[in-house]
């Protein structure tokens, strides 16, 4: 920002939000050095005062427009600015510039609209102030906010009424009354423009504060028989860019006979009343004559005001004329009041004044008591001198009504001393002792110099604190603790707690887990500690077969400077849960050879054929294996032991028996849930080892049904399709040979006479009930004698049903005959299977 402001130069800076006082006070830093000197010599040796700064900013800025450097311009380090703890104090709770202390910019907080701020008073500004401690330094800063034209000119009236006698002369004139801008200076009511100008031109005036206002002027006299009433309309616009304006419409309604309009007799009136002033309390009167007569000479009163304070606060009586007031006024929000006022008689002419009430102040606001800084706790150690709180006093009167004295409460090692206007500091007089007083309530007492005089108090609770004598102590000096193997990482296992009998940061413990191996690996990778709560949480998913038991130190220390600290054991035992399951050592089975165990046909009831042998690697009844038969070519015949896994015969083995006997045995464990596995064991009833490999050739190939499900899916697949290919290329076949036995049997009888009354079957008989075909069909066979041509005609059958007799024959079902008569032509039927 420094090298901006010295590349630029100072109508950019202007340009940029800084005024020339700023820049003007930059450029005098170095002349006021001896003065600011002077001034830390003067004030008390706890606060510093380096100077005061002034921006100047548009309204309406958007959050986090910059306003300026403070570090800069004010000649402060950003370290400084963070060690002393840099901020912002206002005298109100709305602040609506920040201070960014690690860049020392000042930007904008909040929205900042001029007009709510301060209304019409111009130039509008706000101050603060910006507190570093340590050591204590007070800066004010003082922000002008800018007028932008964001307020068109706006009329109270939507339609404004005139009556105007037709005899009124040219020159005659009628009070518009004024339109309100809420924006000052340039951007502010400039302007009025009536249209159209055919029977009257406009006059602006200007009232001191109080704006603007038209009136229209006749320039040609009114005609009610031609025209008895006109339509104008009134702009009002500003001088901002872009030019912003408001109308209202002027309705003028003509009457006759009346040529005079009432006239007062002040211009301005002025009134005093005091801000404790009672509703119904006479104001002022104003006065307005008519050289008229009758109801053309009565006149009446109306305010004719936009303000909206001024309508709540006072009311005129429209027949005498006297203000008084309706509403409770005070001096610290509006000091002077400006009520327009209009006397009009019954022809509508009309003349308007204006009063002016100035309100005095009473003593009527406690002062304001505001801590800026306050330091608590403060350290029995802490020399005389040391600053404990930064107060503001204010009061919103005026005069000595506003003038405000500080103390605090008696026979306490504290006293308050004045700093700048309205800030007081507040110091130890003597050294502290915790042992003796732990804390202070110290009440500080503001009183004006008003009559009768007010006061206001605040009370300071003011906490000592202790220096760091005691070490943290365990509850416990040794915890046991337990958790389940296969716990999810970050599972709370335990909470250890140690207590401090110091105070606050002297007594805030944070617990640490000291570095020590478990089989060679840090601890840290299996356990750590929350340092604030104490509670032991996993690293890692623990494996009982792994580890069964750890054993952690963890160091409570607190917060003081040097810290002290103390240790603890925790002792965290893994419990086993049933992971693991059963694994089954004999029989041993591989892809690739056979394992099957003989049992002699002569073996007797009870005879050990083989164990199944297998383990655990759990612990504990998870450990805990049964042995169940599964699934067994015949049940009947053996049996396995439910805790040994020995699989015996049941009965005497006979020669009905199949040679080979296939068992699916399943082991489980104790656990819950249980876990189990199975193993198949083949056994092969014979008595000599050849007899086993005739009767086994096979066995190695023969797998369990449930891994062989799909290879017999998809063989069961390919046959169905190869078959079906098949019987495709056959019916194909059959139906070629059937049509060239045909053509032979045409090209051998094509020069026989046509035998017109030929007899033919009207139904055909297969005896046979062979043949591929489920069907039978009826071919027609057309000759001719002449042409050696032929015609084939394919008859549906009539049904596919076949019924079998006792003899094994089927019998074709009956087929109806087709008759076709054509011309020149005799027809044959053959019956074809």
């Amino acid at each position: 920002m420094k090298t901006e402001l010295k590349s630029i130069g100072v109508n950019s800076l202007e340009t940029m939000g800084f005024t020339r006082s700023v820049l003007a006070e930059r450029k005098n830093c170095r002349t006021l050095k001896w003065q600011v000197l002077l001034l830390i010599v003067c004030l008390c040796k706890s606060v510093v005062v380096t100077g005061q700064i002034r921006y100047s900013i548009p309204e309406e800025l958007k959050k986090g427009s910059l306003v300026g450097n403070i570090a800069q311009d004010l000649g402060i380090d950003l370290n400084r600015l963070r060690a002393g703890r840099a901020r912002i104090v206002t005298e109100d709770s709305t602040q609506y510039t920040e201070l960014k202390t690690d860049k020392g910019l000042l930007v904008v907080k909040e929205r900042i609209d001029r007009e709510q701020l301060c209304g019409v008073i111009s130039p509008c500004s706000f101050s603060f102030e910006v507190i570093l401690e340590n050591p204590m330094e007070l800066h004010h800063v003082t922000v002008e906010i800018l007028d932008i034209n964001d307020n068109a000119p706006t009329f109270q009236m939507k339609e404004i009424k005139l009556e105007i006698s037709e005899s009124a002369l040219p020159g005659a004139r009628f009070l518009l009354g004024s339109a309100e801008d809420t924006d000052v200076g340039v951007n502010s009511l400039q302007n009025y423009i009536l249209t159209p100008p055919d029977n009257f031109v406009l006059k602006q005036h200007a009232r001191p504060n109080s704006g603007k206002y038209a009136e229209m002027v006749l320039q040609k006299s009114l005609d009610r028989e031609k025209q008895p009433r006109l339509s104008l309309t009134l702009t009002a616009v500003d001088g901002g860019n872009p030019q912003r304006s408001g109308t209202v419409n002027i309705d003028v309604i003509v009457l006759d006979a009346n040529d005079n309009a009432p006239v007062f007799n002040q211009s301005v009136y002025k009134a005093i009343v005091f801000e404790n002033a009672v509703k119904n309390t006479l104001v002022t009167t104003v006065n307005a004559s008519d050289a008229d007569t009758g109801l053309n000479g009565h006149v009446t009163y109306s305010i004719y005001d936009l303000k909206d304070n001024v309508r709540e606060t006072f009311n005129l009586d429209e027949n005498t004329g006297v203000i008084y007031l309706v509403g409770q006024i005070d001096f610290e929000k509006v000091k002077i009041y400006e009520i327009n006022v209009e006397a009009k008689d019954h022809g509508g002419l009309a003349d308007s004044s204006k009063v002016v009430v100035e309100v005095i102040d009473v003593n009527d606001n406690a002062p304001v008591i505001t801590v800026m800084s306050f330091s608590s706790p403060v350290s029995e150690d802490s020399a005389p001198g040391t600053t404990v709180a930064i107060i503001n006093v204010k009061d919103l009167d005026s005069g000595d009504n506003g003038q405000v004295s500080c103390s605090i409460n008696r026979n306490l090692p504290f006293k308050i001393t004045s700093s700048l206007t309205n800030y007081y500091t507040l110091v130890t007089d003597a050294v502290l002792d915790r042992e003796t007083t732990s804390e202070y309530n110290i009440t500080i007492i503001a009183t004006d110099a008003g009559y009768p005089p007010l006061t206001s108090s605040k009370i300071l609770s003011l906490k000592v604190s202790d220096v760091n004598d005691n070490a943290p102590v365990f509850e416990q000096s040794a915890y046991t603790a337990y958790v389940a193997e296969n716990n999810s990482p970050g599972l709370s296992v335990f909470s250890v707690k140690a207590k401090d009998s110091d105070w606050n940061q002297n007594a805030r413990i944070s617990y640490l887990l000291e570095d020590t191996l478990i089989s060679g690996t840090p601890v840290s990778s299996y356990i750590s500690v929350n340092s604030d709560s104490g509670v032991v949480y996993t690293v890692r998913s623990f494996d009982y077969e792994q580890i069964k038991e750890l054993q952690i130190h963890i160091k409570a220390q607190d917060g003081g400077s040097p810290p002290l600290s103390s240790k603890g054991t925790v002792n965290i035992f893994v419990q086993d849960q049933n992971d693991n399951s059963p694994q089954v050592l004999y029989p041993v089975h591989t892809d690739g050879s056979l394992v099957a165990e003989m049992v002699p046909r002569s073996a007797d009831v009870g005879y050990l054929v083989t164990k199944v042998v297998a383990v655990d690697a759990d612990s504990g009844q998870n450990a805990w294996l049964s042995y169940k038969l599964l699934k067994a070519t015949d049940r009947t015949l053996f049996e396995v032991g439910l805790q040994n896994g020995e699989i015996r015969t049941l009965r005497q083995v006979t020669d009905k028996d199949a040679v080979k006997q296939r068992l699916v045995v399943v082991v489980e464990d104790n656990g819950q849930p249980s876990r189990s596995a199975t193993v198949n064991v083949n056994v092969a009833v014979a008595d000599s080892f050849p007899e086993v490999l005739s009767e086994f050739n096979d066995f190695s190939q023969d797998k369990d049904y449930n891994d062989n499900l799909t290879f017999y899916l998809v063989l069961s697949l390919a046959v169905v399709s190869f078959l079906f290919v098949v019987s495709i290329i056959v019916l194909l076949s059959v139906k070629i040979y059937r049509w060239r036995q045909s053509r032979l049997f045409y090209e051998s009888n094509g020069n026989l006479p046509v035998i017109p009354s030929a007899y033919y079957p009207p139904r055909y008989a297969d005896v046979g009930g062979t043949g591929t075909l489920q069907h039978v069909y009826n071919y027609e066979v057309c000759l001719t004698t002449d042409s050696g041509k032929s015609e084939y005609r394919f008859i549906r059958p009539s049904s596919q049903n076949f019924n079998a007799d006792a003899s094994g024959s089927a019998t074709l079902p009956h087929v109806q005959k087709e008759k076709n008569l054509i011309d020149d032509t005799d027809s044959v039927e053959v019956g074809v299977v």
